[in-house]
């Protein structure tokens, strides 16, 4: 492990909340109760709330807009393991181009099924050491997702960025929501809307399409647009490979 990370890691201790999640997640119940409602394709989940102890996953995200100064792709390969029922851990290495820009760890995990298992909620924390300004950033968010029927879903996330080495003025409001239809048993189609408020304000609206290509392999494609804060709206691409192991 980088020698920056691993002194964070002992400054600002993630393990709180590992325990946290670890606790909640235990008594989240059987992962088989869990609706089946697909993830985000730009703000993804750490394996979908209440994944099964063993469920390993590769994917890398890769986005880019297509115009503005900044034409670099944006990329980021990450493995995900449920080493519990309902708990999650995420290691994902964030480039710009060939450059590594961050180093990102993910804990997430499952509270629990209700209404009559249509509906699952957990959290989520995220923590990212950033090469160029050498300091760690935690996130952490709070997860529900709803079965509405046989072709609707959705997921929602809200939470606070930069919780733990920021001053109140550095910290932001995070809301992901993402509407799913189900048009058939290999294709979803879904709108994702991300806000983030603060100094780094930005907005992003995403629609795209989530396609089974074979057995445990998928392929998220969208376009849509993103406008960071001083900016105007900006064109861009998204896609996402998915592989199960």
């Amino acid at each position: 492990m980088n020698a920056g990370v691993a002194r964070c890691l002992r400054r600002r201790s993630a393990l709180p909340i590992l325990l946290l999640l670890c606790a909640v997640s235990a008594s989240a119940g059987a992962a088989t109760t869990a609706p089946i409602i697909a993830e985000p394709m730009i703000f993804d989940l750490v394996r979908p709330l209440g994944a099964g102890r063993g469920e390993l996953e590769i994917n890398t995200l890769a986005q880019r807009s297509l115009s503005g100064p900044d034409n670099a792709v944006h990329w980021a390969p990450e493995i995900e393991l449920a080493v519990a029922d309902g708990f999650a851990v995420e290691l994902e290495l964030p480039l710009s181009g060939k450059y590594v820009s961050d180093y990102k760890l993910g804990l997430q995990g499952t509270f629990g099924v209700f209404n009559g298992g249509k509906a699952i909620h957990g959290a989520q924390y995220l923590g990212l050491w950033n090469k160029e300004h050498r300091r760690w950033e935690s996130s952490l968010l709070y997860i529900i997702g709803n079965r509405l029927n046989d072709r609707f879903s959705t997921l929602s996330m809200i939470g606070v960025g930069d919780v733990s080495s920021a001053g109140g003025s550095e910290r932001s409001l995070l809301v992901n929501h993402t509407s799913f239809y189900d048009v058939g048993a290999a294709t979803v189609v879904g709108l994702e809307v991300n806000i983030r408020t603060g100094q780094q304000r930005s907005t992003l609206i995403m629609p795209q399409v989530h396609q089974s290509l074979a057995e445990r392999l998928d392929l998220q494609a969208g376009f849509g647009a993103a406008r960071e804060r001083g900016d105007a709206w900006r064109p861009q691409l998204g896609l996402r490979l998915v592989r199960e192991l």
